[in-house]
């Protein structure tokens, strides 16, 4: 069974990936938050205007739902962290740009009329969101997009994803983002006995033109659903086709505000942040943990607290001194 997942699409443009964070691994989200981190850093001890406000923009590539809640919860973390956090730096707010090529958010799985409750909410939170902007360059000075530019010494890559390298490999047939094009029982054509499943795999379910949206969710049903075939197989049984049960999509954006799609009903606002944390502390394992989290939680929305704020790299002062450099060029 392949499972081996996705990774960063850079559409042709491998260079951006020296200037772009990409967001597919814990190594990839540790190295983001130490990259935002240190940009605090090196504006609080600057003292030229330019220079700490290039420290201070932050351009998310890519509205889809991980795009999204990154812009969220950047300004968020702008607007209570340094007021709290930094003295020099009390009275700035970073400038958080989202930029979109197509003509709307969330454009994968969600309805238009949630894409714009998800536009709004991130402009309420400062935001500033471009749409049908195609990305033409990324270096180390910041973005160039159709019809201006955006200097800035941190850029996020959530513009969409493609097969890990091993699909490549097998000799059987993909699609352009490199995924192995399954059979109805996840299995890889003329291949019976092996199977592709979640971001590595093209699943097109029966009467539907579209394939299944790389979501957690998905992979999840696709894993119990071969181990059950596998299990039919022993007992010399035939398998069934799979057959994905759509249990709803959800975008936090902030602070109470997200965006949910369960079936027909859609949530936005308060009540699908609500929801949101709802399904998430349902689906942890144990009441023990259930009960902490939700304390937690609690806890850190009342309080306005955020969670560790450590700089892991080494050695920190020489990444402070590149960000700083790389701002001055």
């Amino acid at each position: 069974m392949i499972a081996t997942g996705a990774k960063p699409n850079w559409f042709g443009h491998d260079e951006w990936s020296k200037y772009a964070l990409g967001l597919k691994t814990v190594e990839e989200a540790l190295t983001m938050r130490e990259r935002m981190l240190l940009a605090f850093e090196a504006a609080e001890r600057e003292t030229d205007p330019e220079v700490r406000r290039r420290l201070l923009t932050f351009v998310v590539i890519g509205g889809g739902a991980t795009g999204v809640e990154i812009a969220g919860a950047l300004s968020e973390l702008g607007r209570w962290v340094l007021a709290r956090d930094y003295r020099t730096l009390r009275h700035e707010k970073p400038r958080v740009v989202l930029i979109e090529g197509l003509d709307r958010l969330l454009a994968a799985g969600y309805r238009e009329s949630l894409s714009a409750s998800a536009l709004r909410q991130l402009k309420e939170l400062g935001v500033e969101v471009m749409l049908g902007k195609r990305v033409l360059g990324i270096d180390a000075r910041g973005v160039s997009f159709d019809g201006g530019r955006i200097d800035s010494t941190t850029v996020l890559w959530t513009a969409g994803v493609k097969a890990r390298s091993l699909s490549q490999k097998l000799g059987v047939e993909l699609d352009r983002s490199g995924r192995v094009l399954v059979r109805e029982d996840c299995s890889i054509p003329n291949h019976p006995h092996a199977f592709a499943i979640g971001d590595v795999a093209r699943f097109v379910p029966a009467g539907s033109s579209e394939p299944l949206v790389g979501i957690a969710p998905v992979a999840i049903q696709q894993g119990r659903y071969v181990a059950r075939a596998i299990a039919r197989d022993a007992r010399g049984q035939p398998r069934e086709p799979f057959h994905y049960l759509d249990k709803g999509i959800m975008a936090t954006i902030g602070r109470s505000r997200a965006v949910a799609q369960i079936g027909r009903l859609e949530l936005s606002g308060l009540v699908a942040w609500l929801f949101w944390t709802f399904v998430h502390i349902l689906y942890l394992i144990g009441f023990r943990n259930r009960l902490v989290v939700m304390i937690d939680w609690a806890w850190a929305y009342l309080t306005y607290g955020r969670g560790a704020r450590l700089i892991t790299g080494a050695p920190w002062l020489g990444r402070q001194e590149v960000a700083k450099q790389a701002a001055r060029e």
